[in-house]
């Protein structure tokens, strides 16, 4: 059984400037969108995808994740909180980012990049999809480093089972981790294999929804549920895991459609 080693959020002081953990793995995730970005276009270049390009796709991506990311915690998830607190909206170096909801940026930010680039919605998200799962490790790792987003109590006795003293004594799942593992280093490994040859448009965008949904779905049941509009909803399954739901349906019906 392990402890939480309960770090300092704060990563590296310099005067009045503090950089704290959670910004420095967002920072990790926009570079390694770069990198991987750079090296997909140089092995797929008939998907006509530049330096350039990849540079411009990141920062509508950046804006995507933060608007969207924080506005999907706010209004999914802990509405009664932000409500009670509304001038902790904006301090997203607190962490407090919802995946769903900076999915949903980011589908916009590509649109509109795709629209003001002359490139298709789909030929956009087909090229980012690979990319994006390094950053919700990362992402991940940021959670696991600030102490939230915690596991929900071992029903055994795991090796890996973790305490995080501020919640209580129980031994619980490290599920940051878990996710960072599954949706964040598998999917990437699934992705990056299966989009390295040509695809029908629209089918790598699609195991990515198949791919995501269907890992967080099965990470949920790990974690311990955030609090959601409705909390725990029918089947005993957690707001997360029904928003998982129509991803997963998408996305099928999308490779469907693709294969076509």
């Amino acid at each position: 059984m392990l402890t939480h080693p309960q770090f300092d959020p704060i990563a590296l002081s310099i005067g009045p400037l503090s950089v704290r953990w959670y910004g420095l793995m967002y920072l990790i995730a926009f570079v390694l969108f770069v990198v991987l970005g750079r090296l997909h276009a140089r092995r797929r270049p008939e998907l006509g995808w530049n330096a350039q390009m990849i540079d411009d796709l990141l920062m509508y991506g950046v804006l995507g994740v933060i608007i969207g990311g924080r506005l999907g915690e706010v209004l999914f998830f802990q509405p009664g909180y932000y409500l009670q607190h509304p001038g902790e909206v904006l301090a997203i170096w607190k962490g407090g980012m919802s995946f769903h909801g900076g999915f949903l940026g980011v589908l916009a930010a590509m649109w509109l990049y795709g629209r003001r680039h002359g490139k298709g919605f789909w030929q956009v998200t087909d090229f980012i999809a690979p990319l994006v799962p390094t950053g919700l490790a990362a992402g991940r790792i940021g959670n696991f480093i600030n102490g939230e987003l915690w596991g929900r109590p071992v029903a055994t006795d795991l090796p890996w089972s973790m305490i995080f003293p501020w919640v209580d004594a129980l031994p619980r799942h490290p599920s940051q981790l878990y996710q960072a593992m599954g949706e964040g280093l598998l999917l990437f490994a699934i992705l990056w294999w299966y989009s390295a040859s040509p695809r029908p448009l629209r089918a790598v965008s699609a195991v990515f929804l198949i791919g995501y949904g269907s890992l967080r779905f099965a990470a949920e049941f790990f974690r311990t549920p955030d609090p959601g509009i409705f909390g725990t909803l029918a089947l005993g399954l957690s707001t997360a895991q029904w928003l998982c739901v129509p991803m997963i349906i998408i996305g099928a019906g999308l490779l469907l459609r693709s294969r076509r």
